[in-house]
């Protein structure tokens, strides 16, 4: 077994239970990382035979173009989506963070973090 990550994918998006989260949204910091069984690629170095990161980032940006009100949600929902495109995935993990949430004082980001593993 062995993992992919996928870290800092920067986006712009439009979550939040504010109506002016959803109107002006905010930076987003997604980093997702998953398990499979490596050693078929590690030994035949063809593309085919692992989990693609583009697949992932795709993943992710698409779900993160859908408006949710919690973090919680559109962490679910990029991991429902990462097992939709991968059957090579066995688990998986996701971390979103707000950056610079509007709440009082100075919070540089606030995160929510998501596993799972396959179901069967």
């Amino acid at each position: 077994m062995g993992k992919v990550f996928l870290e800092n994918v920067q986006v712009y998006a439009y979550h939040g239970c504010l109506p002016e989260e959803t109107l002006i949204g905010s930076d987003y910091r997604v980093d997702l990382w998953v398990e499979a069984d490596l050693q078929p690629s590690a030994a035949s170095d063809a593309l085919v035979d692992t989990v693609d990161y583009e697949t992932l980032c795709a993943c992710v940006r698409e779900e993160m173009a859908t408006p949710a009100k919690l973090l919680e949600h559109v962490g679910q929902r990029i991991l429902d989506r990462v097992f939709d495109a991968s059957s090579m995935v066995s688990e998986a993990w996701v971390r979103v963070a707000k950056i610079n949430p509007p709440i009082g004082g100075h919070v540089e980001a606030v995160a929510i973090e998501l596993q799972q593993k396959r179901r069967k």
